[in-house]
């Protein structure tokens, strides 16, 4: 299984941007998908999440500017972010398998992609 993100970048403060994650290796339809962060110093944290039957659940930090959504046929997560801000810098992840609130599921698997660097500068 592979998880490939991509969409970061360097982004003035109010700009937006657009990430993207890529699985393969098998189908995922199942599973919820999920978008994480770890900045600088701090402890990786859910961003947004999404089941399979659309339901999503976001960090109360980004409601209202980000929206995650995802296409089952083509086994892809999108995070649409509007109104950056300073302190959404950092690595972002995609996930498949945690829960909509960022939980292991015992037994359920737990993917990760190598992360994608969003930079906003003030």
């Amino acid at each position: 299984v592979q998880l490939q993100a991509s969409g970061g970048g360097l982004v003035q403060a109010g700009g937006s941007l657009r990430l993207s994650c890529v699985a393969s290796g098998s189908t995922f339809t199942k599973y919820v998908m999920g978008w994480y962060r770890q900045a600088p110093g701090k402890q990786r944290e859910l961003v947004a999440a999404i089941r399979s039957d659309g339901e999503t659940n976001y960090v109360d930090s980004v409601k209202g500017r980000f929206t995650i959504s995802r296409d089952n046929t083509e086994n892809t997560l999108y995070l649409q972010m509007n109104g950056l801000k300073s302190e959404d810098t950092a690595v972002y992840y995609c996930n498949i398998g945690r829960s909509l609130t960022g939980q292991w599921v015992n037994f359920g698997p737990d993917y990760w992609g190598k992360g994608t660097l969003v930079t906003v500068s003030s």
